[in-house]
Order: C-alpha cells, then sequence, then structure tokens
C-alpha cells in the first residue's frame, strides 16, 4: 500500500470524524461547535480532491469514501442542526396539523436527498466540469452559518429562529439537491481572466460580502450561487 495514495482518504476521514463530532456537539445542544465541525468537514474535502488530484492518488475506494463522509458532514449533521433550531422556534405548533405529525422531522429530507444527491454523483458522467443539482457542501455552509449568525450576530435570530421558513428551506433545498439544473464548479483549468471571468467576479463577490456581512454573507453567497447559475443556464441552455 503506498502511504502517498493514501494521503486524501485519511482527509477523507477527517472530513468523516469532523461529522461525527459535529453529531455529538448538536447532542450536547452546542450547535455553534457543530458549526464548526462542518467547516473543518469542507476543508478536510477541499483538501483531499486537491491532494488527489496533485498526488495523482485517485481511487475507486476514495471516490466512494469521500461520499459516504459527506452524507454524514453535509447531510445528517445540517439535518440535525436544522432539527434543533425547528425545535428551539416552533414551541406548541410542532404537531399542530398534518395529521399530528411532528414537524421538525421534515429537515430529515435534507439527509436523505444528499445522500441520493452523492449516490447520483458517483454515476453521473456529466459532472466533471459542472455540477448538476446543489452540491452538498454548499448546504452544509449555509446550515453552518445559522447558528453562528445567532451568535455572532443576534440581531438577525428571529430571521432564523422562524420554524416555518426553516421547512420551506428543507423542502426546497431538498429538490435543489437532486434536481436537473447545472451549476458552476470552480474547477479552474486556467487562470487567464477571458475563460474565468464569471468565476473570478463570483469570488471577489464573496470576498466582499463576508467583509461587509461576516457569517449573514454565508446564505448570501450560496443563494446567490444558485441564482447566478439559474440564470446563466437559462441565458445559455446549451451549457446543460
Amino acid at each position: 500500500m503506498s502511504i502517498k495514495k493514501e494521503i486524501p482518504n485519511i482527509l477523507t476521514l477527517g472530513n468523516l470524524l469532523a461529522g461525527c463530532l459535529g453529531l455529538y456537539f448538536v447532542m450536547q445542544s452546542k450547535l455553534e461547535y457543530a458549526a464548526y465541525m462542518i467547516f473543518i468537514s469542507l476543508v478536510c474535502d477541499f483538501l483531499d480532491g486537491f491532494l488527489a488530484r496533485l498526488l495523482h492518488a485517485y481511487s475507486d475506494i476514495g471516490k466512494e469514501l469521500d461520499s459516504l463522509a459527506d452524507v454524514v458532514s453535509f447531510g445528517i449533521l445540517p439535518s440535525f442542526i436544522l432539527l434543533n433550531l425547528v425545535e428551539q422556534s416552533c414551541g406548541n405548533q410542532c404537531t399542530i396539523g398534518l395529521f399530528g405529525f411532528y414537524k421538525p422531522f421534515l429537515v430529515f429530507s435534507l439527509a436523505l436527498m444528499s445522500a441520493y444527491r452523492l449516490a447520483k454523483f458517483n454515476v453521473d458522467t456529466r459532472q466533471t466540469d459542472q455540477f448538476i443539482g446543489v452540491p452538498t457542501p454548499a448546504n452544509g455552509l449555509l446550515v453552518a452559518s445559522l447558528p453562528l449568525i445567532i451568535h455572532f450576530q443576534p440581531e438577525y435570530t428571529n430571521y432564523i429562529l422562524n420554524f416555518k421558513g426553516i421547512l420551506i428551506y428543507s423542502v426546497i433545498m431538498s429538490y435543489l439537491l437532486v434536481s436537473e439544473l447545472p451549476l458552476m464548479a470552480f474547477k479552474f483549468k486556467s487562470w487567464d481572466w477571458k475563460s474565468n471571468q464569471i468565476k473570478f467576479i463570483f469570488l471577489f463577490y464573496c470576498i466582499a460580502a463576508l467583509v461587509m456581512l461576516k457569517f449573514v454573507a454565508f446564505p448570501v453567497i450560496v443563494i446567490s450561487y444558485i441564482l447566478l447559475s439559474g440564470i446563466i443556464f437559462i441565458l445559455n441552455p446549451s451549457k446543460k
């Protein structure tokens, strides 16, 4: 066994470990720490792919392991964070309507569709230069920002602790995860301005948003990413 080829897999396991620790923190009602675990998972998820390309350490095991880690870190963990937020916000409204169905359980649609989206990604040959459907890390990033906004920017708390809004988000994002909407993939084959103009502009936009809005920038960035990709597809449907 080549140690070099296992380096990306070690980072992928780091992604999975962070997801597991995040679930532990949710059970302890420490949502900010759970959010930090998603950010750690995002870093590991980026680095395992980067190092796999750099070291030419691709493997079928690495591909499958990456999806297994992602479904925990960016599917199950965000669902449990949202479950906690819904339970905080819905009070005695949790079981009213829908035949007494416990409404917070609707957030688990994100975990289910994340698993389906990742399985689909592994067999879909169209997703080399773009994504088909919202990538699971984008959902993880948005959800991770919510506890941090509540903690560091409490003036936005009432916007987040709105159980109807969270449930609507869960249903819409669940659909977008498995939709046929093409989205930009930030994989740079070259660094020239002409062929990457839209990507560079969007990256500058992200930096400006982070400076001005802090943690609130993350939902803005994810929503902008989805809308921008949709506009590009409408203007140029041949990109599908």
